[in-house]
C-alpha cells in the first residue's frame, strides 16, 4: 500500500474528508508546496520529527518557521533532539518529505506551532512527497491531539 493509500485510509478511520491534491512537481519543502498549491508559504504545515527524552515528537510547523530545540524543550520539560531518517520511518511509517500529521503506526506526541491558529486553512504533506491536503488548524489540532504552543 502507497503513503497515499496508507494516509487516505487513516483520514478516513478519523472522519477527515479533505480532497488530496497530487502535483506532477515534488512539494518536499514548503517553498515547493506552497508554489505547487498556489499559498503562501505560511500556509504549509511541515511535519517534522524530533525526539523528546528519546521519544518520537512530531512538530506541526507553519513553513517558514523554524523549531527553537531549546525553548520547545523547556516548554515541555524534555530533552529535543534530532530524529534520523530511519527513526521517522519507523515511528510514523513515512519517508522525510511526505510525512502526514496523522495516521501513525502508533500515537505520537504532537505539538502545533500556534501561529497555523491564525489561519482559515492549511496544507499539509498527504503521505508522499507529491501530495498534499488541506484542513482548517483547528481541526488539524483536534484530530492529532496536539499541543498547541509557541515552537520557534
Amino acid at each position: 500500500m502507497s503513503g497515499l493509500d496508507r494516509f487516505r485510509a487513516a483520514a478516513a478511520a478519523l472522519g477527515l474528508d479533505s480532497e488530496v491534491r497530487e502535483f506532477a512537481e515534488s512539494t518536499h519543502t514548503a517553498a515547493e508546496a506552497a508554489t505547487a498549491v498556489g499559498c503562501d508559504v505560511a500556509a504549509i504545515v511541515k511535519s517534522l520529527v524530533f525526539t523528546a527524552d528519546g521519544a518520537p515528537l512530531l512538530a506541526l510547523v507553519s513553513g517558514p518557521n523554524r523549531v527553537d530545540t531549546a525553548a520547545l524543550g523547556s516548554r515541555l520539560g524534555v530533552v529535543i533532539g534530532k530524529a534520523d531518517a530511519a527513526l521517522v520511518k519507523s515511528a510514523t511509517g513515512y519517508s522525510i518529505g511526505g510525512v502526514p500529521p496523522l495516521g501513525f503506526p502508533a500515537p505520537i506526541r504532537t505539538v502545533m506551532d500556534e501561529t497555523l491558529l491564525a489561519l482559515p486553512e492549511v496544507w499539509a504533506a498527504a503521505g508522499t512527497a507529491t501530495s498534499v491536503f488541506a484542513i482548517a488548524p483547528a481541526e488539524l489540532a483536534r484530530l492529532t491531539g496536539a499541543e498547541v504552543l509557541p515552537v520557534s
